[in-house]
C-alpha cells in the first residue's frame, strides 16, 4: 500500500488535504440532500393534505348520484380517489411525526369530531397505487428513483364523510429529485478548484522551506563554506536555519582548527628533520650515512605531503565554467612532454563548473598514480545526462579487492603489488577523492577484467 502513496513531505500533505477535501465535500452533499429531501416533504405533505381537503369538503357537499362521477374526475396519474363504505386501511400502531401533521391539519380543516377521525397510513415500505412511475406531477419520477437518496413514502388516507361512507385517498408524498444537478455540480467544481488550488499553494508553502534545508545540507556535507541558510519565514524556520547556521559555523571553526594544527605540526617537524640530516651526513660510516639519510628523507616527504594535503583542504578555490576536455587535454601533452606514457582519447568540449585548479590536481596524482604503477595511463571522457565521466585506465597489478575500499584514506598504502619503494606518502589518492567529493562527483577504483587498474570520475555538470 505505501508503494502507491506519494514519498514526499508535499506530496502526503497535499494528499491529505485533498482527503479532507473529498470527505467534507461528501458529507456536506449528504446533509444537503437531507435537508432538502425533508423540506420537499414538509411542503407537499402539505400540499397533498390540502388537496385532500378540498376533494373530501368538495364530494361531501354534492349530491349522493354525483359522487361517483366527480370521484373518477378527481382521480389523475398523481392521486388516486375512490369512494367505499367502509376504511380500507387500518391505523398505524406507530403513525409518526407526517401522519400526526396530515391527520391533525385534516381534522382542522374538515371539522371533524373525535369520533369522525381521518385514517392516515404513510411508509416507505407501502406500494404506490401506480407503480414507481406514479407521482410525476410531484416532482418524483423513475430518475429520482434511481439516483435518489430516499425511497418514496407511500400516503393513504381515508375521511369519512358526513353520510358515513369513506373517501379513499392513495399517493405518494414527493421525494426530492437528486441533489446533484448542473448546477449543484458546478458549484461543488468550482469550490474543490479553488480549495484545491489554495492546498497547493498552502502544501507548497508549508513543505517549501524544508527542501531548502535538505538541499542546504546535501551542499554542506561537499563545500563547508557554502553560504549560510536565511534566516527568515515562520518561526519554526527561522529556528531551524539559525540552528543549521550555528552547526555549519562549528563544523568550519573544527575544520579550521584541525587543518592549521596539521599544517603547523607538519611545518614544525621540519626544523628537527633538517638537524637530524646535518647529524646524519657527519657519520663516518657510508652505509649507515645512506640508510638514516634514507629514512629522513622519507620522513620529510611525509611531513610535505601532510603540509600539502593540509594546505588543499584549506584553500578556498572559486567555482567558474571550464571545458573539462580541455583540462584534461592540456594536462595530458604536459605529462607527455614530459616523456610519460599517457593518451587521451578524442572528445569534444564539455562544460563543467568547476574549481580548475584543485581538479587538475586531482587528475595530477590520478595519473601520476596509474604511470607510477601501471606503466602507462589511457584515459577517455564521456558525456552524461547531468554530469561527466573520466575514465583513467593502467596497466598494473591492480589493487586486491579487499583493500580497494581503503586506499583512498590517508596515509594507507597496499604493500606488496605497490610497495613503498615507489615512493609517495599515501596521501595522492586520498586528495583526488576530497576534490572530487567537493565537487559533488564521485571517484571509484575498480580492477579491470584483463589485468590494470580503472579509476572512474563521474562530475556533475553544474558541480555542487
Amino acid at each position: 500500500m505505501n508503494r502507491f502513496l506519494p514519498q514526499s513531505l508535499f506530496g502526503q500533505t497535499l494528499l491529505l488535504l485533498l482527503a479532507g477535501l473529498v470527505v467534507s465535500h461528501a458529507l456536506g452533499s449528504w446533509i444537503y440532500s437531507l435537508d432538502r429531501e425533508s423540506a420537499v416533504r414538509a411542503v407537499g405533505g402539505l400540499a397533498t393534505a390540502q388537496r385532500i381537503a378540498n376533494a373530501a369538503r368538495l364530494v361531501d357537499d354534492v349530491p349522493a348520484e354525483w359522487r361517483r362521477r366527480l370521484v373518477a374526475g378527481l382521480s389523475d396519474q398523481s392521486l388516486q380517489v375512490t369512494l367505499t363504505q367502509k376504511p380500507t386501511i387500518a391505523p398505524a400502531s406507530d403513525p409518526g411525526p407526517v401522519v400526526e401533521a396530515i391527520r391533525n391539519y385534516l381534522t382542522q380543516q374538515l371539522k371533524l369530531t373525535p369520533s369522525r377521525q381521518p385514517i392516515v397510513l404513510a411508509s416507505e415500505n407501502l406500494e404506490p397505487p401506480f407503480g414507481w412511475g406514479f407521482g410525476r406531477g410531484h416532482g418524483m419520477g423513475h430518475g429520482a428513483m434511481m439516483y435518489g437518496l430516499f425511497q418514496p413514502l407511500g400516503l393513504q388516507v381515508a375521511v369519512p364523510l358526513a353520510d358515513g361512507q369513506w373517501l379513499a385517498f392513495a399517493t405518494n408524498l414527493p421525494v426530492a429529485r437528486t441533489g446533484f444537478s448542473r448546477q449543484f455540480l458546478t458549484s461543488m467544481l468550482v469550490m474543490a478548484v479553488f480549495i484545491i488550488a489554495i492546498s497547493i499553494w498552502a502544501a507548497r508553502r508549508l513543505t517549501a522551506p524544508l527542501g531548502t534545508i535538505a538541499r542546504a545540507a546535501q551542499k554542506l556535507g561537499t563545500d563547508v563554506n557554502a553560504p549560510p541558510l536565511p534566516e527568515n519565514g515562520t518561526i519554526e524556520m527561522r529556528q531551524a536555519a539559525q540552528a543549521f547556521n550555528d552547526m555549519q559555523a562549528r563544523l568550519r571553526a573544527l575544520i579550521e582548527n584541525r587543518t592549521n594544527m596539521l599544517a603547523a605540526l607538519s611545518h614544525d617537524l621540519r626544523t628537527p628533520l633538517t638537524l637530524l640530516r646535518l647529524r646524519a651526513e657527519n657519520v663516518e660510516s657510508v652505509d649507515e650515512r645512506d640508510k638514516m639519510l634514507a629514512t629522513i628523507k622519507g620522513m620529510d616527504t611525509m611531513v610535505g605531503a601532510t603540509l600539502n594535503f593540509a594546505r588543499e583542504e584549506a584553500a578556498v578555490e572559486p567555482r567558474r565554467s571550464t571545458d573539462i576536455s580541455a583540462l584534461v587535454q592540456s594536462l595530458v601533452d604536459d605529462m607527455a612532454d614530459a616523456g610519460l606514457d599517457v593518451v587521451l582519447a578524442p572528445a569534444g568540449p564539455m562544460l563543467i563548473t568547476c574549481q580548475p585548479a584543485a581538479l587538475k590536481r586531482a587528475l595530477t596524482n590520478l595519473i601520476d598514480n596509474a604511470v607510477k604503477y601501471g606503466k602507462r595511463a589511457h584515459l577517455s571522457l564521456h558525456a552524461m545526462a547531468n554530469s561527466v565521466e573520466i575514465i583513467i585506465d593502467d596497466d598494473g597489478p591492480g589493487i586486491p579487492e579487499d583493500e580497494i575500499e581503503r586506499v583512498t584514506q590517508p596515509f594507507y598504502r597496499v604493500e606488496g603489488s605497490r610497495s613503498r619503494d615507489t615512493g609517495g606518502a599515501g596521501l595522492g589518492l586520498a586528495i583526488a577523492q576530497s576534490i572530487v567529493q567537493v565537487h559533488g562527483g564521485s571517484l571509484t577504483l575498480s580492477n579491470r577484467p584483463k589485468g590494470g587498474l580503472r579509476a572512474t570520475l563521474v562530475l556533475p555538470i553544474l558541480g555542487s
